[in-house]
């Protein structure tokens, strides 16, 4: 199955910019999982997952302002989850979607947490990759070290030797696990030189002092059924939150994946299979043969 690329334009005071998304599966089928990404990410991080989940429930990658094919923000100081989330109803708006599920690694997993702690908002399943209500201080500051200057590559090897050593909190993947990330994270320039396929004013956040996260208000003002993933290295998502997280709010279940820290990529076939069985395990897909074949939909106009 061929995924089809589409964006559309979101207007706000600050202007108009083109909001980008990947949809896979079939818009007949029940249920849409929307999966987000992490700060520094886009949403072809999700392909390897997307193509075994969508044979059962329609995913739509969506890229964060800023990330990958998604517009640049004219008002770098809009880089903020208040935009994220302006941009999250247009998006969902857009695709005349009133109930979703959410799969947000970090930054993503703190805009699905905020959608989800509304009264009546979309958020009618949520899985959490390797983030939670706490995030320490520490972990914050080791992103940052890496998010303010992006480098400049002579060429996708060393774009791709880059990756690895930066997001090694992935876990052991394959080279072509590795090939295809690298081709979805950074863009060619006219000079023949690549880049990281974001605005480095998204690392404006980290200007200053940086503090603890604490959001376990709006964690505890979740109620639908929340699965939590988390790294067995990770320093972002520490076992204590972890298992905190299955006791109070929600009373999330979690998944522990050994061999990997922040995040888990979700690229692995087993990590793959335990949350698209947690996501099974709710309401019936439609009969296979009541569900018309073929590739998906006509691409939107970008």
């Amino acid at each position: 199955m061929r995924p089809d690329q589409g964006s559309f334009p979101f207007k706000d005071d600050h202007g108009t910019i083109w909001l980008a998304f990947t949809d896979w599966g079939r818009r007949q089928l029940p249920r849409t999982l929307i999966c987000a990404h992490g700060l520094t990410r886009q949403g072809r991080d999700f392909d390897a997952f997307a193509r075994i989940v969508s044979r059962d429930i329609r995913c739509i990658e969506i890229d964060v302002a800023g990330r990958g094919r998604s517009g640049w923000l004219a008002n770098k100081d809009g880089y903020n989850f208040e935009t994220y989330l302006r941009h999250a109803d247009g998006l969902l708006n857009y695709r005349g979607l009133t109930e979703v599920e959410w799969l947000g690694t970090s930054m993503g997993g703190i805009i699905g947490m905020l959608l989800a702690a509304r009264e009546d908002g979309p958020i009618k399943r949520l899985i959490l990759n390797d983030v939670g209500p706490f995030i320490p201080k520490a972990a914050l500051e080791r992103i940052g070290e890496y998010v303010k200057d992006p480098p400049v590559f002579e060429n996708l090897n060393a774009a791709a030797a880059y990756l690895r050593e930066t997001l090694a909190g992935f876990g052991e993947l394959s080279d072509a696990d590795w090939s295809e990330m690298t081709q979805h994270s950074v863009v060619r320039e006219p000079d023949g030189t690549y880049r990281m396929h974001y605005d480095p004013a998204i690392g404006n956040a980290f200007d200053g002092p940086i503090e603890d996260v604490d959001l376990w208000a709006i964690y505890d003002a979740i109620k639908c059924p929340t699965l939590v993933l988390r790294g067995g290295d990770s320093d972002l998502l520490t076992r204590e939150t972890a298992e905190e997280m299955t006791e109070r709010g929600p009373k999330a279940d979690l998944i522990e994946f050994e061999g990997c820290g922040h995040a888990p990529a979700l690229m692995d076939e087993a990590q793959i299979a335990a949350v698209h069985e947690w996501l099974m395990q709710f309401e019936p897909v439609e009969d296979e043969d009541e569900v018309e074949d073929g590739e998906g939909d006509a691409p939107d106009a970008s």
